[in-house]
C-alpha cells in the first residue's frame, strides 16, 4: 500500500496500537467491494497529509472479531478512535465527508470548517474521486449493498433455498461437530444450549456462497444465523439475545420449540380428538373475532407501527407502507390473554399476524414473499382495499423507478439483442448508473410502453420519466459526448 496504512492482522495488533495516545483511523473494507478500493486509495493519500494520525485498514471478513467489536455491517467503514474510545464513524463511500471527519478528528479544523484542498484528497486524482462519487450517487446510498453489483439470480436463488432449507440455518465455519473459528463455536453452543434443531452451511467449503451471502444479507462476517429466512446476525448478536432470553422467544414466536417440547407435543397430537382450539372460552373467541375484524387490514404486532419491538413486525410495516394500506394494529405484548389466545385462533404460532378483511394472510416471511410476488398487491385488490392499478399508472411508476431507466430485451448481465447490448455498455461506458427492466418478461409491458411513449421499438431509455430515445439517439449522444450530461441534469 501506497502512503502511511498499516494493515492489522489481528485483534491483539490492534488492541496494542489502542494505548497510545495518536488519533486512530480504522478503514473496514473487502476485497470483493469496489467502493473499498476506491476509497483506500482516498484514505492512502489522507495518511499522508495527516501524518500525527495512525491509518490503519482491517478486512472486515477476515477479521470478524474486530469487525463485530465496532458492529460493522456494511462496507467501506471507517471508525475514529481517541484515548480507546470510539469518537466518530463514517459508513460508505463518500471521500469529502471522510476527508473532513478525518481533519476534525486530527485537530486539523475547527467544527463546521471546511476541509482544505489537500485534505479532501485529491492527491488521489480526480478519476479516483469522480468513480467514488458516482458510486454513492448513481446507487442512491453509501452502504455495500448498494454499490455492489447485484447477485446472479441463479446464485440468489441458490443462497435463498439454503435460507429456507431449515427453519433455523446457520452459515458457519466448519461444521457443528468441528467448528473451524471461536465464533462458530459459540453460535453452536448456544443453539444447543437453547436445545432446537438447526442446519448449518460450511461456508469455507463454497467461495461462491460465502461471497455471495456478504452481499445478499448485507453482513460481511461469519458465521451467520437466520430464522424463518430472516437474519438474526452474527455472533455478538446471538449471544446478546441468548443472554437477554430475547433468542427462545424469537425462536417460540417463531412456532420453533426445543427439541424436548416437539416430541411432548407430537405424543400430545397422538392422543388429541383433533380440536385444536385449545379450549378457548366464547367470550375470548367473540373478542379476538371483533379485533382481527376491526379494521380492512389488520396487524398483530410487537410494538407500535412508529415503535416496531422486534425486527419481523418492522418488516410488515415496512411491507404495508410500501404498498400505501392504511391499516390498524395491536400490540400483543400488552395484552397476554390476546396474545396467547389469538395462536389458538388462528391456529399460527407466531407474531406479528396480519389480516386482511378478517382473514389471516400470515407473518413476515409470507408477507415478504407475497409482496415480491405481486400477489399481495392483487389481494388488496380484490378485497377492495386499494384501487387497482391502470396500466398507465404501473408504466409510470417502471419509468420513475430510477433517474435513468432502461426497457431492454434481458439483463445488462445477459442482453437478448444486440441493440440493448450496444445501450448497456454505452451506459457503462460512461460510467453511468441505471434500473433496467426486461420487457420480454411482461407482455403488456412490452406492448403498454410502444403506446406510452409512441415508440414502437426496444430498447428504450428514460431520464427522470421522459423518454430519451432509443439505441441510435443513446449512441449518437455518447459519440458526441453528450450522454452522460444529458442523464445528469
Amino acid at each position: 500500500m501506497s502512503g502511511s496504512v498499516k494493515d492489522v492482522k489481528s485483534k491483539a495488533e490492534l488492541d496494542g496500537l489502542l494505548r497510545s495516545d495518536a488519533m486512530l483511523i480504522l478503514h473496514f473494507w473487502a476485497s470483493w467491494c469496489e467502493a473499498s478500493k476506491h476509497m483506500d486509495q482516498v484514505f492512502s493519500h489522507l495518511s499522508t497529509d495527516f501524518p500525527h494520525a495512525h491509518f490503519l485498514r482491517v478486512e472486515a471478513e477476515e477479521q470478524p472479531e474486530i469487525s463485530e467489536a465496532y458492529s460493522v455491517a456494511a462496507v467501506p467503514y471507517f471508525v475514529f478512535i481517541k484515548d480507546g474510545k470510539t469518537v466518530d464513524t463514517l459508513e460508505g463511500a463518500d471521500p469529502s465527508s471522510l476527508a473532513n471527519k478525518v481533519a476534525k478528528a486530527s485537530g486539523a479544523i475547527n467544527t463546521g470548517e471546511p476541509a482544505a484542498p489537500a485534505s479532501l484528497g485529491t492527491a488521489a486524482g480526480a478519476i479516483v474521486l469522480e468513480t467514488v462519487r458516482e458510486l454513492a450517487r448513481d446507487n442512491g446510498s453509501v452502504t455495500e449493498s448498494k454499490v455492489q453489483p447485484g447477485l446472479s439470480s441463479a446464485l440468489q436463488k441458490q443462497i435463498q433455498q439454503l435460507i429456507d432449507s431449515s427453519p433455523i440455518m446457520l452459515f458457519m465455519k466448519g461444521s457443528p461437530e468441528e467448528p473451524r473459528c471461536g465464533f462458530s463455536r459459540k453460535v453452536v453452543d448456544i443453539l444447543k444450549e437453547e436445545n432446537v434443531k438447526f442446519g448449518s452451511f460450511d461456508i469455507l467449503s463454497d467461495n461462491e456462497i460465502r461471497e455471495g451471502l456478504k452481499k445478499f444479507s448485507n453482513w460481511p462476517t461469519f458465521p451467520q444465523i437466520y430464522c424463518k429466512g430472516e437474519l438474526l446476525g452474527g455472533c455478538d448478536i446471538v449471544i446478546a439475545m441468548h443472554e437477554s432470553g430475547e433468542l427462545k422467544e424469537v425462536f417460540r414466536d417463531h412456532g420453533i420449540g426445543s427439541i424436548a417440547s416437539d416430541e411432548v407435543k407430537a405424543a400430545e397430537l397422538n392422543r388429541t380428538t383433533g380440536d385444536t382450539s385449545g379450549g378457548l372460552s366464547a367470550a375470548l373467541a367473540s373478542r379476538l373475532k371483533m379485533l382481527v375484524n376491526s379494521s380492512p387490514v389488520m396487524l398483530f404486532m410487537k410494538g407500535k407501527p412508529d415503535e416496531p419491538k422486534c425486527g419481523f413486525s418492522h418488516k410488515v410495516v415496512a411491507i404495508l407502507r410500501e404498498e400505501n394500506v392504511d391499516f390498524e394494529s395491536f400490540d400483543i405484548l400488552l395484552d397476554d390473554e390476546v396474545r396467547q389466545g389469538l395462536k389458538d385462533y388462528s391456529n399460527w404460532s407466531s407474531y406479528p399476524q396480519l389480516y386482511i378483511k378478517g382473514e389471516l394472510i400470515g407473518g413476515s416471511d409470507i408477507a415478504l414473499q407475497m409482496q415480491r410476488s405481486g400477489e399481495l398487491k392483487k389481494v388488496l385488490t380484490n378485497k377492495g382495499i386499494i384501487k387497482k392499478e391502470t396500466i398507465e399508472d404501473r408504466l409510470k411508476k417502471l419509468t420513475t423507478s430510477s433517474p435513468v431507466m432502461l426497457f431492454m430485451k434481458g439483463t445488462p448481465d445477459a442482453p437478448r439483442c444486440g441493440f440493448s447490448s450496444k445501450v448497456v455498455n454505452a451506459l457503462k461506458e460512461e460510467g453511468v448508473g441505471f434500473g433496467s427492466f426486461d420487457i420480454l418478461s411482461d407482455e403488456e409491458v412490452r406492448q403498454g410502453l410502444k403506446a406510452y411513449s409512441n415508440w414502437p421499438t426496444f430498447p428504450q431509455l428514460y431520464y427522470k420519466g421522459e423518454l430519451i430515445g432509443g439505441c441510435d439517439i443513446v449512441l449518437e449522444l455518447r459519440n458526441n459526448g453528450e450522454l452522460k450530461s444529458s442523464l445528469s441534469e
